[in-house]
């Protein structure tokens, strides 16, 4: 494991990054303790619930509510649906 202090790492923060993301064990001494850096997977089906605290069932009626308003502003003319280029986006 390469170690370092927190002002060199600090210092090369991109490089040791990109180091932990291929694989190589990186540690960043705080105090009398070492902090690895490890890749993790980020999973955002459970994302509101563990940021905010929002139930599967509150999350599932705000979709819907969002989806109800959505659909009702695009047949306002409010929005519509982004074609792939801002410019003709914008002209039209």
């Amino acid at each position: 494991m390469t170690t370092l202090t927190i002002t060199k790492a600090r210092a090369n923060l991109s490089a040791i990054l990109e180091k932990a993301k291929r694989g190589e064990d990186i540690g960043i001494v705080s105090g009398d303790q070492i902090v690895a850096l490890r890749p993790v997977t980020v999973s955002s089906d459970d994302y509101a619930w563990r940021e905010y605290g929002v139930t599967p069932a509150e999350m599932g009626r705000f979709e819907k509510r969002m989806e109800r308003k959505i659909l009702a502003e695009r047949k306002r003319g409010k929005i519509k649906r982004f074609s792939g280029s801002l410019e003709k986006d914008l002209a039209d």
